[in-house]
């Protein structure tokens, strides 16, 4: 079977590392692996948490020095996973929003050979809650947006629950993203569009999280820029 790996930026998340952790190690298989990724921003247990599952051969905690935001530790995180011999790696939040129970179906289309399997929110059998309405309205009119913009026909182009085969991420200069935050997801979406590609549904739980209005900002900045930065991801 083919080595997956979980890569899950997360800071201060001392109230649920535990639980997530334990959730992902009771899904049947021997082949997933978790790598946590934290930087100086948690202030709390949340490493020490994560360090005490490293015992089981399963869990790698990764503190990112160099850290320049959450998306730096995405990307660090796919680096070492690449490094350390996954054939797929899989991508999520690691404060509740993604469900653990649904790691199964993303597992299942990498298996079946897709490049990539996107986490929608939006396609029948998805769900968005505890959410305020205007969060809702940026995410689904920004994959609105989004497709017009770029050409694409997803449904939802902002969700972080994804899974890539690691060959994807080896052809991609990963140091050449231009987005820092929120618009990453659809940077992604956008350069992998014509891979063999499909979206499985996903139940997103808000949190407490707020969204800048730079962030909004820069989203609208860089979509306009893809098309010609297109030719400096892949290698």
């Amino acid at each position: 079977m083919k080595k997956i790996i979980i890569v899950m930026p997360v800071a201060n998340e001392e109230k649920t590392m535990g639980s997530v952790i334990e959730s992902i190690l009771a899904l049947p298989y021997d082949n997933l692996y978790l790598y946590p990724v934290i930087d100086s921003y948690s202030k709390d247990r949340t490493e020490e948490i994560i360090r005490s599952y490293e015992s089981t051969g399963r869990v790698k905690c990764i503190f990112y020095k160099e850290s320049r935001g959450v998306i730096s530790c995405y990307l660090e995180g796919y680096r070492q996973a690449i490094a350390d011999g996954a054939d797929c790696v899989l991508e999520m939040d690691g404060g509740g929003s993604h469900q653990p129970s649904e790691i199964p179906q993303f597992v299942e289309k990498l298996e079946e050979g897709y490049d990539c399997v996107w986490g929608s929110r939006f396609t029948k059998g998805g769900e968005m809650s505890n959410q305020p309405l205007y969060r809702r309205i940026l995410s689904s009119g920004g994959t609105v947006l989004a497709n017009l913009v770029l050409g694409t026909k997803l449904k939802d182009m902002t969700s972080g629950f994804e899974g890539f085969q690691a060959d994807v991420l080896k052809r991609m200069n990963l140091d050449r993203f231009l987005s820092t935050g929120h618009m990453y997801q659809t940077e992604m979406r956008y350069y992998c569009r014509s891979l063999n590609c499909v979206e499985v549904p996903i139940h997103y739980i808000g949190g407490e999280s707020s969204l800048k209005a730079s962030s909004v900002v820069e989203a609208l900045s860089i979509l306009f820029k893809l098309k010609k930065h297109e030719q400096y991801i892949w290698k």
